[in-house]
């Protein structure tokens, strides 16, 4: 471990830095639309996880990029888990990742070009682990540390799976259990016992590759990953996209138990806060427990799935092959009015 606390050289963390959704959707709304392309399947409409564009041969390929702040103070790690959460977005989609570009701002007046060349380390041995590329990236001298990568994939475009698509009756799945944010923010606050060092770490760095065979079952309608504006949001976009709501039984949420306690302490991460306000009417009253889990940042999250009932069985044995006991903690309902998510429990 070393002894340089990354963590304490930026203002944020991970993908709690993420501009709020109604922000960006002001920003890029001034933008204005982009060029357009008939070969162009996904864009920047939608809030989709990544762009598509068609091969003219069956296939699509996923562009995505995705970069953040330190949300570990290992810098091997922290290579590690911006890797895995960058490349999820290609997973996300039913893609497999081919090649990666490197982001790197680094504040070389106080971290040396070592500590730097550990972080892009780490990338390098996920990008090793998974089978793609490392071909190269851009640097500049910057304020403060930030590392990330652009992702290129490969989808069969019969298999390719969006936000959008999620029908009444669906059941809900989450592929990693929440309370992520909670974890690094009582981490970066100095709360965290010696019993949970490690926890949060080992589940960012949880790779999505079961995305590539959930989406070849025809039962999944809609599938994105969590990240930085936590499960309400992404699922309310999911909703959005979907013309549908959805019903939660905050009992069967997966969650890490481990962070309640800290979350009652008050490691409450910045963007929680912002999520909510950002989601408006969308999410209802609700206690403070449940809002502060619901709009908990994630960083590398789990995958969000709307399956058709009959494929539960399916879902389920496919999780326990890749080690994950998934059950449904929700369905997607009939929308009414303007709240997306409906919590019980």
């Amino acid at each position: 471990m070393s002894a340089i606390r990354l963590t304490q050289y930026s203002h944020g963390a991970g993908c709690g830095c993420k501009i709020a959704p109604d922000v960006l959707d002001s920003i890029l709304s001034r933008a204005g639309p982009g060029t357009s392309s008939s070969q162009l399947i996904v864009g920047n409409q939608g809030r989709e996880d990544a762009a598509v564009y068609d091969l003219g041969d069956g296939r699509g390929m996923i562009a995505t990029t995705d970069f953040f702040m330190p949300i570990v103070d290992d810098p091997f790690d922290f290579g590690r888990i911006a890797a895995t959460n960058a490349i999820s977005d290609v997973f996300a989609m039913g893609g497999s990742p081919v090649m990666a570009l490197g982001i790197l701002g680094w504040p070389l007046d106080k971290l040396g070009a070592e500590i730097a060349g550990d972080v892009v380390g780490g990338a390098q041995a996920v990008c090793r682990e998974l089978g793609l590329a490392l071909a190269g990236g851009h640097s500049i001298d910057a304020p403060e540390p930030i590392f990330g990568l652009a992702v290129n994939g490969l989808v069969d475009l019969e298999h390719l799976k969006l936000n959008k698509g999620a029908r009444p009756g669906d059941l809900l799945y989450l592929t990693k259990p929440l309370g992520v944010g909670m974890l690094t923010t009582a981490e970066k606050q100095g709360r965290l016992e010696p019993g949970h060092q490690g926890l949060a770490r080992r589940t960012m760095l949880e790779t999505n590759r079961i995305g590539m065979a959930l989406a070849r079952i025809q039962g999944v309608h809609a599938m994105t990953d969590v990240t930085g504006f936590g499960l309400a949001g992404h699922l309310a976009e999911m909703c959005e996209a979907s013309g549908v709501a959805a019903r939660i039984d905050f009992r069967r949420l997966p969650r890490l138990a481990e962070a309640e306690a800290y979350r009652r302490q008050g490691a409450v991460p910045g963007g929680s806060g912002r999520n909510r306000e950002a989601l408006g009417k969308a999410l209802p009253a609700m206690d403070e427990a449940h809002w502060q889990w619901l709009c908990d940042p994630q960083t590398s999250g789990g995958l969000l799935l709307s399956v058709h009932p009959s494929w539960e069985d399916d879902i389920e044995r496919l999780g326990r092959e890749y080690g994950l006991a998934l059950e449904s903690f929700g369905e997607v309902v009939t929308a009414r009015g303007e709240a997306r998510i409906e919590v019980r429990g």
